[in-house]
């Protein structure tokens, strides 16, 4: 039995010029313990699709499906309420940009503990030991006083690593990763994924990997999807896809990584895909 399933996820926009369609009709599964790689250029709908499932777009999008269940419940017939406690505790997501994602305003501990108190029944003392175990899981060191840091005091890493202690404080059973790498330098960005995907292992959460590099799906994936345009393009196992793809831009996107060029120009989509 499938963890979440969606099907016919349309999201649309008004927007001055008319309406915008973010999401045309797109289909997403995904298994419990499974790896899938949500993959695409910037503007295909990746983020846009995570943040409808998560109810977190602004109220003037419009976002309709034909189904959204998620470990037996089917989402859209919550209350607003019933959502927000599923949010944060079974489904966690790791925003873009770990700096503009923290407050920094308060302690990196006082954001913890912001999502243990709201989802846990822990006492404040539980809750600051759940801070420090999650900052040493995340490979924080020196925890005990880390949790006394403000963002402003910390790398862009270790930044990234708090949101990542952040997402699994209350053991979710799906992790969204949205370019859990962008920003960073070559060596960290694979201390991350290293990170998530030793954290995916141990705890059997699912986790859903948002990204533009093929290269992070070779790495990490199970399972890719592949869109262009707010439509699906092509799903597949992540060996069958890389080996044999079947879609013209899931072939240009093969195309154009550095170890596939051809003398001295890199295809583009243009190449593949008309329009």
């Amino acid at each position: 039995m499938s963890l979440l399933e969606i099907e016919n996820l349309r999201v649309e926009f008004d927007t001055s010029s008319g309406v915008f369609r973010a999401l045309d009709g797109v289909n997403y599964r995904i298994d419990p313990a499974e790896v899938l790689a949500i993959v695409g250029e910037s503007g295909s709908g990746k983020s846009v699709a995570m943040l409808a499932l998560m109810g977190l777009l602004p109220k003037t999008a419009k976002v309709s499906a034909d189904k959204i269940i998620f470990a037996g419940q089917d989402i859209q017939a919550l209350s607003a309420k019933e959502r927000r406690n599923l949010i944060g505790r079974d489904i966690s997501m790791i925003f873009q940009e770990p700096i503009a994602s923290l407050n920094p305003c308060f302690s990196v501990g006082f954001q913890l503990d912001e999502a243990l108190k709201a989802h846990t029944d822990l006492t404040k003392k539980a809750r600051k030991d759940r801070c420090i175990e999650l900052l040493d899981a995340v490979g924080i060191p020196d925890s005990k006083a880390r949790i006394k840091s403000y963002p402003h005091q910390m790398s862009g890493g270790q930044c990234q690593r708090v949101m990542i202690a952040m997402a699994i404080a209350c053991s979710p059973k799906l992790l969204i990763a949205d370019e859990p790498t962008t920003a960073l330098d070559v060596t960290i960005q694979r201390q991350i994924l290293e990170l998530l995907l030793d954290l995916q292992k141990k705890t059997d959460m699912a986790l859903i990997m948002i990204t533009h590099d093929m290269g992070v799906v070779a790495q990490t994936a199970d399972r890719v999807v592949v869109q262009y345009k707010g439509k699906l393009m092509e799903e597949a196992p992540v060996l069958e896809l890389f080996e044999s793809p079947k879609n013209p831009y899931t072939k240009a996107l093969l195309s154009a990584l550095p170890e596939n060029a051809e003398g001295d120009r890199l295809p583009t989509v243009s190449d593949f895909v008309a329009g």
